[in-house]
């Protein structure tokens, strides 16, 4: 079956939008990297002198410091007390403990990323993981996380849902295409300069298996930004300053000297071969035949005014970003106590917490769409599933202990959900469960403590060191 000419148009625009989000993505890539290329006037940094080059990288810290605080723990369903345990295995199955955290990451640095979803190889013929010849159950369906350089999507102008998405990318020599659209997925093959179609899937599932983890979106910019854009041109302007600086350490550091009614026969070695000017810079001993010359120095440069600007361009950036200033270099002088660090972080981590209540609608759906493939139809109740996410916050152990200790003991919480502030796993409440339910079932004094109400109820006596 060929590309309609609807199908053919929709890969085009998309191929366009790709290449234009590939050449923006290059620049937010080189940033984060501190690889960017620093535009100099050429008025202090002549061109000659530009492997002095030195790049300033907080876009980078600025985006690690939020992605190193979103951690997905499970999704919850309507409910449950717990997150679910089958979502949570096919999570695991997919490797996306891992995978999530780089596609938060390019969220972040070049403003979204996407999951795909799409059905397990489960034909009769497939490996399947009890054979030991699969990493992976193949009857368990395949999420992957993508880029934006090779996948982008077009939403719905009224209902803001995606209508249809499409990778490109390049295997080897071959340049490769996948067209998602809302009942069917076709891969496609570049031949010439055309696509030429390799294979279909009709699925009619109603909705396209691709799903964008979209950072700080406006309505009139729906593709999100990077999150470290507005810090941009600030950290130019310290790069330039901290350039500056190295040049001036060069140059000025030392004492510069001077030399008058000095001829070049002054300056040869005991050979009478004439010196390099390092060498008669550095000489240990100068000594002149000119009984007139005289020899002396400048006194070296002053070089803190160059910490002063790059530490009022950290406070810009930290006034931005929300970044301690401890983030960026600059030390204080007592160190923090726990409450001040706190304080300190609040607007980083309500930042955290704003980026994971976007993102969760995301792994949300993408979830939704797992349980179609599976079940072979929509879920109502998934529709109110939660995405559980770990504190963004550092508190300290003992402040949770304490905070969990006085909910329970209040009787605010009962203890498996003092577990869950503690921000055990899953797995860990589900041990303490298990060892909780141990321990009272080997304590005798329990064991009687839970017969007195029968006793009392048949009218059995009570013994007298119950209780003493």
């Amino acid at each position: 079956m060929a590309l309609t000419d609807d199908e053919r148009a929709t890969l085009g625009r998309m191929e366009l939008e790709l290449l234009r989000a590939q050449r923006r993505n290059r620049r937010l890539d080189a940033y984060y990297n501190g690889e960017q290329r620093l535009e100099q006037l050429g008025l202090a940094v002549p061109p000659e002198l530009q492997r002095f080059l030195t790049i300033v990288a907080w876009p980078g810290t600025y985006a690690d410091a939020i992605e190193e605080r979103i951690d997905l723990e499970g999704f919850r369903l309507p409910g449950a007390t717990d997150a679910d345990e089958d979502l949570w295995r096919i999570w695991q199955a997919n490797g996306l403990d891992e995978e999530s955290q780089l596609a938060h990451l390019d969220a972040l640095v070049l403003g979204r990323s996407f999951i795909t979803v799409g059905s397990g190889d489960d034909t009769p013929d497939a490996p399947s993981a009890e054979d030991g010849d699969a990493d992976r159950d193949p009857a368990v369906p395949l999420v992957t996380v993508e880029s934006a350089n090779e996948v982008t999507v077009e939403r719905d102008p009224r209902t803001r849902r995606v209508v249809a998405a499409a990778k490109v990318y390049q295997d080897g020599p071959t340049r490769r295409a996948t067209l998602y659209l809302p009942d069917q997925t076709v891969w496609l093959e570049r031949e010439s300069a055309r696509w030429s179609e390799q294979d279909r899937d009709v699925h009619d599932m109603g909705v396209v298996p691709v799903v964008p983890i979209t950072n700080r979106p406006r309505l009139a910019r729906r593709e999100g930004r990077s999150q470290f854009e507005r810090v941009i041109g600030l950290t130019d302007a310290a790069a330039r300053a901290v350039t500056n600086a190295q040049l001036a350490t060069e140059i000025m550091a030392i004492p510069q000297r001077y030399v008058l009614g000095a001829s070049k026969g002054d300056f040869v070695d005991s050979d009478g071969k004439q010196l390099t000017a390092w060498e008669a810079y550095f000489g240990a001993i100068w000594a002149l035949a000119n009984k007139d010359a005289k020899v002396g120095s400048f006194s070296a440069a002053d070089l803190a005014n160059f910490k002063t600007i790059v530490d009022h361009y950290a406070s810009l950036v930290a006034g931005l970003t929300g970044l301690p200033m401890r983030y960026l270099g600059q030390s204080t002088t007592n160190p923090p106590s726990a409450e001040g660090i706190r304080a300190d972080e609040s607007r980083i981590i309500k930042t955290c917490e704003r980026f994971a209540r976007s993102t969760g609608g995301s792994w949300e759906l993408a979830m939704r769409i797992v349980r179609r493939i599976i079940d072979g139809d929509w879920d109502p109740r998934l529709a109110q599933m939660e995405t559980l996410w770990r504190d963004p916050a550092t508190p300290t152990k003992a402040q949770q202990a304490d905070a969990a200790v006085k909910l329970v003991q209040a009787g605010i919480l009962p203890v498996e959900a003092a577990w869950e502030d503690m921000g055990y796993s899953a797995v860990r409440r589900g041990k303490l469960a298990a060892m909780r339910a141990a321990e009272r079932s080997a304590d005798p004094i329990l064991e009687i403590a839970r017969g007195l109400p029968a006793q009392q109820a048949s009218g059995e006596p009570v013994p007298a060191d119950v209780g003493s």
